[in-house]
């Protein structure tokens, strides 16, 4: 009775049940025992599931520390500055005196510019009464150019008695008029446009250029010559050399208002002013002062 029991029962488990166990246990306490354990585990491992992802579900997050770091400012450093860059800076941001003259309406010249222009000159190497002995009076400038002069016409006007001076001329390693420049090309244009103011005056070219200084002090000692046309350098060389007296000479003209290619005026190109003002110093100024000697600036 017991063993159909036994066997009724195991026919009603399931295929797992009745596998795990084997049907060769037909005692139904053991059976019993057996059903029992089995229910205990399938109930502990579904509970345990649960209790599992209940905990997941409602365990709470790590405490927060007491100490809550905020985030500090940044702050960005420039890089310092090297004198490369630096000197790129200054490189960039110094104008040209071709950008400056482009931009501005050009002006004519005046006494007060060339005042200027000494003392600027001499500044840093003469004292204030040095500075001055060098002002030179106004009655010594001729009239300056307004712009609106070809030099034939501008000549005529402030030296109204040229041909009577021209006359009169006869020392010789001398000139009556010396008209500065910038350059050779320069002195060669001049002599062209004065055509009509020359007339029969002996004109000698005093620059540098195909010219050696030697020949040039042959021809003043051969001959009367009224004008000359030039550079301040060969001049101040000529002067040097015993080639050129300064005494006889009336007038002074600076080719001042004419710009280059490069829209630089004769006074704005630093060697050709420190050559201008080392010849005014070589007797130019005394004259001046006496009123021997008068300045124009073309």
């Amino acid at each position: 009775m017991a063993d159909d029991l036994g066997d009724e029962w195991w026919e009603n488990q399931p295929a797992g049940a009745a596998s795990s166990s084997g049907r060769r246990h037909h005692n139904p306490q053991l059976l019993a025992l057996h059903t029992l354990c089995q229910m205990s585990g399938a109930s502990d491992g579904e509970g345990g599931g649960d209790t599992e992802m209940t905990q997941q579900e409602t365990a709470p997050g790590p405490a927060p520390s007491k100490k809550i770091k905020l985030p500090k400012e940044c702050f960005l450093i420039q890089p310092k500055e090297t004198n490369e860059d630096a000197a790129k800076t200054r490189k960039r941001k110094k104008k040209k005196i071709t950008d400056i003259l482009a931009k501005s309406e050009p002006k004519p010249g005046t006494p007060e510019d060339l005042q200027k222009l000494m003392k600027g000159y001499y500044s840093s190497s003469r004292s204030v009464i040095e500075l001055e002995e060098l002002t030179l009076p106004d009655s010594c400038f001729l009239k300056a150019n307004d712009l609106t002069h070809s030099l034939s016409s501008y000549l005529k006007e402030v030296c109204p008695k040229w041909v009577k001076l021209r006359k009169n001329h006869s020392e010789k390693k001398s000139v009556l008029m010396l008209i500065i420049c910038g350059s050779a090309i320069r002195a060669l244009e001049l002599i062209r446009s004065m055509t009509a103011f020359k007339g029969d005056s002996k004109v000698i070219k005093l620059f540098a250029k195909h010219i050696k200084v030697q020949e040039q002090v042959k021809l003043l000692e051969k001959r009367v010559v009224h004008l000359g046309v030039g550079t301040p350098g060969r001049i101040k060389e000529l002067i040097k050399q015993g080639g050129l007296h300064l005494n006889p000479l009336k007038f002074l003209i600076f080719d001042w208002n004419w710009r280059d290619q490069k829209l630089r005026r004769m006074m704005d190109i630093p060697e050709i002013r420190k050559e201008v003002f080392e010849l005014l110093e070589m007797g130019v100024l005394s004259l001046c002062k006496t009123e021997s000697l008068k300045l124009g600036l073309f």
